[in-house]
C-alpha cells in the first residue's frame, strides 16, 4: 500500500474531533438550552448511540443555531419571563402570545373564567409589564439583530426595516401592517395594469390570493378576455362592445312576447326576483330589467342551452363589482338606490355585465347543454375524491340514501352564489377568474374542501331529510374573507395532490 493511500485511510482518524459539519453540542440552540459551555465533557449517554446509516438521521441529531427563526427565540424568552411570575397573580389575568398570519406577534390579555371582572388600570399595567419584561429577556438572548447581517429568511420577507419589533406589537400595529400590506398589493395592481400591455399571467398570480375593490372591475375583465391587454385599444373596444350589446337588445328583446319565446322569458321573469332575497339592490324594478334584458339577449344568441335556471345567480357578482365604479366609495352597494344612477351609466353597468357573464359561460357551455354533461362529469370526480380521501363521510351519505347528484347539482350549477354570503362569492370569483387552467377543474376540488370541512357536522346527521337540510342551507352566514382563503387553500391543497394524478382518486384494493 503507497504511502498516499495511508494518508487517506488515516486522515479521519487522526481529525476525526475537528472535521467540520462533525456532530458536537451547540450551546443555546436546544430546547431547553444545554447547561454546559462549550468543551466541557460530554455527559454519560448511557448505551452506546445508534450508528447513522442516512442523511435523515444525520440532519436529525445535528442542531444548527441559525436554523431557528426570532419567533423560536422569542418563545425561549416569552417562557423564562413568564417563569417568574406566579400563576395566581393578583392581576387575575393570563397574557397571551398569538401567532397571526403573518407570523407576527400579537398581544391579547384573556381574563380568567373564575375572576372577577378586570380593572383597566390592572390590565394596562399588566400589559406594560409583561412588554418590559419580554423585552429585556430579547435583549440578553437573541443571537443575532436586523444590522448584524444575520437576518433570517422569513424575517427579511415578513418585516420591513422601518417596523415595529416582532415582539409587544398591539392590535393597532397589527391593523397598521394589514393596512399597508393592502396598499401595497394595490399599488402593484396598478404598476401592471397601467402599463402599456398587461401581463395577464403575471395579473392571474397576483389575483389569485384576492384583488382589491378599487381595481377588481378592470381585473377581472381582463381576466375574462373582455378587455384587450393593450391599455391604449381598451376605451375603443369598452365603446365598441356597449354599442354592439345595445343593437342586440334592438334585434332581440322586442321578440319577448312572441309565442316562440314566450315560455324562455316567462321563466327568466320567475327567476329574477329569487336571486339573493335578503339584498335589497336586487328587488329594485329597474335592476330586474336590467337582468331581464341580459339573461333574454344571452338566450337568443345561444339556442344550443338557452336560458338555464341557475344563470341568472351567476350575474349577481358581475353587477355588484361593476357598480362600483359609478358609485361612491362610502357607498353601501347591497342597499343602494340605482334610481339615482343616470341612464347612460345603467347602460354602460349593463353591457359590461352581459359581456362578462357570457365570457364566463363560454368555459363552462357543456354544464346547460342537453343531458348536461359537464355537471355530470364533475359531480362524478366529486364523488370519487370524497370517497378517497375520507371514506367515512361517504359510507355516511351512502347509509342514509344521499346521492352527490341531489345537493351538489346547485354547488356546481350555481358556481356556489348562493352558498355563501354575496362578499365572499366575490373573493371565491377572484381565485376562479386567475385560475390559469379550466376553473371549473378547481371549482370541483373547492366544493369537496366544502364537505371535508363540515364532515364532522354532515356525520351528526342521521337521517336523510337532516342531512339534506344541512347541505342546502351551510352555515356559512357569518362566513368572512379569510374563511374563503382557507378554503381555497384546502381546494388548491386537494387540487395539487389529485389534478395531476387521477389514479390516485381510486383507492387500492
Amino acid at each position: 500500500m503507497s504511502a498516499v493511500d495511508v494518508n487517506k485511510k488515516s486522515f479521519w482518524k487522526r481529525s476525526a474531533n475537528k472535521v467540520p459539519g462533525s456532530i458536537r453540542p451547540v450551546y443555546g440552540a436546544q430546547h431547553p438550552p444545554l447547561t454546559e459551555p462549550l468543551g466541557s465533557p460530554p455527559r454519560s449517554a448511557g448505551p452506546k448511540a445508534k450508528k447513522l446509516t442516512t442523511f435523515e438521521d444525520f440532519n436529525c441529531q445535528t442542531a444548527d443555531i441559525w436554523a431557528d427563526t426570532p419567533e423560536d427565540f422569542a418563545m425561549l424568552s416569552l417562557d423564562s419571563a413568564l417563569k417568574e411570575r406566579s400563576p395566581t397573580e393578583e392581576d387575575g389575568a393570563v397574557v397571551k402570545l398569538d401567532f397571526d398570519v403573518g407570523s407576527h406577534f400579537i398581544k391579547s390579555v384573556r381574563p380568567r373564567a373564575s375572576s372577577a371582572p378586570l380593572d383597566p388600570d390592572v390590565l394596562k399595567r399588566t400589559s406594560s409589564v409583561d412588554k418590559d419584561e419580554t423585552e429585556k429577556a430579547m435583549s440578553k438572548e437573541k443571537p443575532f439583530s436586523k444590522s448584524s447581517g444575520n437576518q433570517s429568511r422569513r424575517e427579511k420577507v415578513l418585516s420591513k426595516p422601518d417596523e415595529p419589533p416582532l415582539v409587544g406589537r398591539t392590535m393597532e400595529d397589527y391593523l397598521d401592517m394589514e393596512a399597508d400590506r393592502e396598499s401595497y398589493r394595490l399599488e402593484k395592481f396598478g404598476k401592471l395594469l397601467a402599463g402599456p400591455n398587461t401581463d395577464l399571467e403575471a395579473l392571474g398570480q397576483l389575483g389569485w390570493a384576492g384583488i382589491p375593490a378599487a381595481v377588481r372591475a378592470t381585473t377581472w375583465q381582463l381576466l375574462l378576455g373582455y378587455l384587450p391587454s393593450n391599455i391604449d385599444r381598451r376605451e375603443e373596444t369598452l365603446k365598441r362592445k356597449r354599442t354592439e350589446y345595445r343593437n342586440y337588445i334592438d334585434q332581440y328583446y322586442h321578440n319577448r312576447n312572441d309565442t316562440q319565446f314566450h315560455a324562455l322569458f316567462k321563466q327568466i321573469h320567475i327567476d329574477i326576483p329569487r336571486m339573493n332575497p335578503s339584498v335589497s339592490l336586487f328587488q329594485q324594478k329597474i335592476v330586474q330589467e336590467a337582468f331581464e334584458r341580459i339573461l333574454f339577449t344571452w338566450g337568443m344568441r345561444h339556442p344550443a342551452s338557452g336560458y338555464v335556471q341557475g344563470i341568472n345567480d351567476l350575474v349577481t357578482p358581475f353587477f355588484l363589482v361593476f357598480l362600483r365604479d359609478y358609485m361612491s366609495v362610502n357607498d353601501n352597494l347591497e342597499n343602494c338606490d340605482l334610481s339615482k344612477l343616470p341612464h347612460d351609466k345603467l347602460a354602460m353597468l349593463e353591457a359590461d355585465c352581459f359581456w362578462c357573464v357570457s365570457k364566463l359561460l363560454d368555459g363552462i357551455q357543456d354544464n346547460y347543454t342537453f343531458a348536461l354533461p359537464g355537471i355530470q362529469r364533475q359531480i362524478q370526480l366529486l364523488e370519487d375524491l370524497v370517497k378517497r380521501v375520507d371514506g367515512a363521510l361517504d359510507a355516511h351519505l351512502k347509509r342514509h340514501s344521499v346521492e352527490y347528484m341531489q345537493f351538489s347539482f346547485r354547488w356546481v350549477n350555481n358556481l356556489l352564489t348562493r352558498e355563501f354570503p354575496l362578499h365572499c362569492v366575490i373573493r371565491l370569483w377572484d381565485t376562479y377568474l386567475a385560475e390559469v387552467s379550466d376553473f371549473s377543474n378547481f371549482h370541483m376540488y373547492v366544493c369537496a374542501a366544502i364537505l371535508f370541512t363540515f364532515s364532522k357536522n354532515i356525520q351528526s346527521c342521521d337521517d336523510f331529510q337532516s342531512l339534506m337540510l344541512f347541505l342546502q342551507n351551510l352555515p356559512t352566514s357569518s362566513w368572512t374573507d379569510d374563511d374563503m382563503h382557507l378554503l381555497l387553500a384546502e381546494g388548491y391543497r386537494l387540487k395539487y395532490m389529485f389534478a395531476d394524478a387521477p389514479g390516485h382518486l381510486h383507492a387500492k384494493k
